[in-house]
């Protein structure tokens, strides 16, 4: 028998609990040893909580008891977590998380400590909730040379995008249903301007391709600036908005990594992926192109995740799972406005001078249009020499279009 402790007993470590308890003798018999909740830590008293018996307000109860084997930190942030799951590894104790800040932010610390003192740093639930996602890179796909990963990453952008498709809603409308619902928080930020799927593309493309991605070196575009009328110009193009991280090999010793809405064809599975759903695509030069698509945010389906990396650090006590990577060299990530694409734009201009800056370009009927408003498609090419061939103009709007198979 394996003794754990769970810090946090919000969403995720409460849904953890649950899966624990509800399942224990199914995970006894995958893990080939009981799992015991032993503790849960919880800074406030909760008498009336299912699990009051098994709560402690000090992290020391836990660090300085032996027969806690695996810790499953569901906190969040990137400050206290650090520090509480800095000592449960010092102390040799598996530590698993769901916490995608915490990951991208100092993954490549914690990594490298549990491979130090021989235990498990595991966060399958940082990326797509329920989705297995992570072990699959580092395990069936270790074979590849990924040459790019690309994917819808947040449930609440992909909830709001899809209702101001489907039912014409504003942005603001679908932000407050969403928020009614529980899919946005009361401050929405981390979600609708793609820091959290920055997070979380970080992590894709450090172990994708085996260096650091920090947070701080990609940018990030939200949805908040997406109007009605791009929505309408997309589908006359035969595309839909969604929000994408996508991070890809640009050279030898390079990547870029960013988040950003892009228009995306119809024929392309990514585009079906609707609601608080998410879907990833990986490419290997072996496997060529795979994708995973599932929930990706809630309680149980990340309690789920976080409850199989537990499984996974106990099943055999003698094996560890290394999930890591190396330290990146300056100038590794590069800018993704050197990237070539085409370029869905909206522009307030005249005729003229759109037809002098932009040759045999695709226009679009721009719905309700402002005099000398236009939408077009362009050719090919990097955002550096779309934004020097707008200049002077009133850009509206600009998103990249990505076609099926091209990330």
């Amino acid at each position: 028998m394996v003794k754990a402790a769970i810090l946090g007993i919000g969403t995720v470590g409460g849904g953890t609990a649950e899966v624990l308890t509800k399942n224990r003798e199914l995970i006894a018999r995958r893990a080939g040893q009981e799992i015991e909740l032993k503790y849960i830590l919880c800074r406030k008293a909760r008498p009336d909580h299912p699990f009051a018996h098994l709560i402690v307000h000090d992290i020391d109860t836990i660090v300085n008891d032996p027969e806690i084997g695996v810790v499953a930190e569901c906190i969040g942030g990137a400050t206290l977590a650090y520090e509480y799951d800095r000592r449960c590894l010092e102390a040799g104790k598996n530590v698993v998380t769901s916490n995608k800040e915490l990951v991208a932010e100092k993954g490549l610390e914690l990594t490298a400590l549990a491979r130090r003192k021989g235990v498990n740093f595991m966060f399958e639930a940082s990326v797509g909730g329920g989705i297995p996602i992570l072990r699959p890179i580092c395990q069936c796909l270790a074979a590849n040379e990924i040459s790019s990963v690309c994917g819808i990453l947040n449930g609440t952008t992909n909830y709001i995008l899809t209702e101001m498709i489907q039912c014409g809603k504003s942005f603001a409308q679908a932000l407050r249903e969403a928020q009614q619902k529980g899919y946005a928080e009361a401050d929405p930020t981390a979600d609708v301007e793609g820091i959290d799927a920055g997070r979380k593309i970080c992590i894709l493309a450090d172990l994708c391709f085996g260096k650091n991605v920090p947070p701080s070196s990609i940018t990030t575009e939200g949805i908040t600036n997406i109007t009605p009328a791009d929505i309408e110009c997309a589908r006359i193009l035969g595309y839909k908005i969604k929000l994408l991280g996508r991070a890809m090999r640009t050279g030898p010793n390079s990547v870029s990594a960013f988040v950003a809405p892009h228009l995306i064809s119809k024929s392309n599975p990514l585009a079906n992926v609707d609601g608080v759903t998410n879907g990833i695509s990986v490419k290997g030069d072996a496997v060529g192109e795979a994708m995973f698509f599932g929930p990706g945010a809630g309680a149980h389906p990340t309690a789920s995740a976080v409850t199989g990396d537990m499984i996974d650090c106990v099943r055999d006590p003698s094996t560890r799972t290394y999930m890591g990577w190396w330290p990146s060299e300056p100038g590794y990530v590069t800018g993704p406005e050197k990237l070539s694409c085409k370029w869905m734009v909206r522009v307030v201009a005249p005729l003229s001078q759109i037809g002098a800056a932009f040759q045999g370009v695709r226009f679009i009927p721009a719905p309700n249009a402002e005099p000398d408003e236009y939408a077009f498609v362009t050719p090919y090419m990097p955002g550096e020499e779309l934004t020097a061939r707008t200049k002077g103009m009133d850009v509206r709007a600009r998103y990249r279009v990505l076609d099926w198979g091209i990330y």
